[in-house]
């Protein structure tokens, strides 16, 4: 199944259980959580992870807690080791800025369309981001 969106912690958690075929409480029985409702508050926005169930829910999806949060649009988390939190935060931010919307002759792309330009945008700007660190 391809992901709807590429945003957002609910967003993700949603398109990670759909990928499965996994039901609310399905997710909430492989997670060990004693209600649904407290993992369908995940995906409603609602409430948030604390960071332990965070790792729990990456384990179970089998990508890293930066994917979950938006630090990096790579499932597997590919940021580099010597990236700080400051640096996923401004990545983030970047990409929010800059690959949110986008368009190509006035029409809007595809959801995979957008995921390829993220892809690239990602990877310029830990290009960059390494060029102004070892500058210092």
């Amino acid at each position: 199944m391809e992901e709807k969106k590429n945003t957002g912690l609910p967003m993700r958690l949603i398109n990670l259980r759909e990928e499965h075929n996994w039901s609310k409480t399905e997710v909430s029985r492989r997670l060990g959580l004693s209600s649904m409702q407290r993992y369908a508050n995940y995906e409603y926005g609602s409430n948030e992870p604390d960071a332990s169930m965070l790792k729990k829910i990456a384990n179970l999806y089998d990508v890293s807690v930066d994917y979950l949060v938006g630090n990096t649009i790579d499932k597997n988390g590919h940021t580099p080791s010597w990236a700080t939190n400051d640096d996923k935060k401004d990545l983030k931010r970047f990409l929010e800025e800059n690959a949110n919307g986008m368009t190509y002759g006035g029409e809007g792309l595809t959801d995979e369309e957008q995921k390829q330009v993220r892809r690239v945008l990602e990877g310029l700007f830990w290009d960059k981001q390494k060029q102004k660190n070892n500058r210092k």
